[in-house]
């Protein structure tokens, strides 16, 4: 039976979400990746207890998370039923719903419908009665925004969710579903968007919303899919995700990119870090952004990850000559 290290909150720095009652650990982990059908079940427990032990307290779902749709909500489920049950009220839950999950014209995007059965099935397989943050996966262009909102109003007034969120939301969009959320007296608790140093849209009013409407951030992908790793410094390896992933394609990975990254592991030498690790610290600098999500396949990426939280500072000529870099 797992029991969980006794100090694992003196490492960890929290910080508030937004306006609300939440700690979000700085660094949290996501289960998009290596919790499904095909991967292997012992080392997602690994994962679960490397991360739980390591002072983070925040794990992220979706309901077509796997491979297959629903495997990685599955086997979290097999987990807390089996391992982490005693520990639920010291863990912050949250799955969404909002892509495609089933077949037929009920199970993809904002309906009322879709939203509420989805949820029902995620509890179901994460054997939980509510999760901690429940998503609106992405904005649906047909759904009337009033009744995906008046939903996510709903499932917390039916307390299936404690706290609702919005991910892949830009700016205007997230001004009115805060707006809704807020009238319906549920207010906007985080947003969760895709942010690195090579993709920095919520920089363009996203983040001066999230701060007005008192809501926090996790951001995902900081890592650019890898390419913000010492993996490509010397071009594309054999068998990488660029090579058989299609989230990140090789025709991306220019020589442009890659001159980049060697110029930018340069600068996280200096600062004592890996690349990936300055990637991360740099995502959460100033406090902007209050969590990321990572990603991991073995205990020790997540070791190495949660280092950042004692090197989160950076200089200002640092930052210059990292905006240099990337603007050249």
């Amino acid at each position: 039976m797992y029991q969980a290290n006794e100090k694992r909150y003196e490492h960890m720095k929290y910080l508030r979400c937004g306006r609300s009652g939440i700690l979000m650990p700085r660094v949290a982990l996501g289960l998009w990746h290596n919790f499904g059908s095909v991967d292997q079940y012992e080392n997602m427990r690994a994962l679960l207890f490397e991360a739980f032990d390591q002072g983070i307290t925040h794990f992220d779902l979706a309901n077509n998370y796997g491979p297959v749709y629903g495997s990685a909500e599955e086997n979290f489920g097999r987990i807390m039923e089996n391992d982490l049950r005693s520990y639920r009220d010291e863990i912050l839950l949250s799955t969404k719903a909002g892509y495609d999950m089933w077949p037929g014209p009920y199970g993809n995007y904002g309906s009322r419908k879709y939203l509420i059965s989805s949820l029902d099935q995620s509890l179901k397989r994460m054997k939980v009665d509510y999760v901690d943050i429940f998503y609106h996966h992405r904005p649906d262009p047909e759904t009337p925004l009033e009744e995906t909102m008046g939903a996510l109003s709903d499932i917390v007034r039916q307390g299936k969710a404690l706290y609702v969120g919005i991910s892949n939301y830009k700016a205007e969009e997230t001004k009115r579903a805060a707006e809704i959320l807020r009238k319906n007296g549920t207010p906007l608790l985080i947003h969760q968007p895709r942010y690195n140093m090579f993709d920095r849209w919520i920089e363009d009013g996203l983040l001066t919303v999230l701060k007005e409407e008192g809501a926090g951030s996790i951001v995902f992908s900081p890592l650019a899919q890898g390419i913000l790793t010492d993996k490509y410094l010397n071009g594309i390896p054999e068998g990488s995700r660029a090579t058989r992933n299609h989230f990140l394609k090789s025709e991306n990975i220019t020589n442009t990119v890659l001159d980049k990254v060697r110029l930018l592991n340069q600068i996280a030498s200096q600062r004592g870090q890996t690349l990936a690790e300055m990637s991360l610290s740099w995502v959460l600098r100033n406090d902007s952004v209050t969590t990321v999500l990572i990603g991991a396949s073995k205990p020790e990426q997540i070791r190495e990850n949660v280092r950042i939280v004692d090197n989160l500072y950076f200089t200002e000529e640092e930052l210059n000559r990292i905006e240099n870099i990337l603007g050249n």
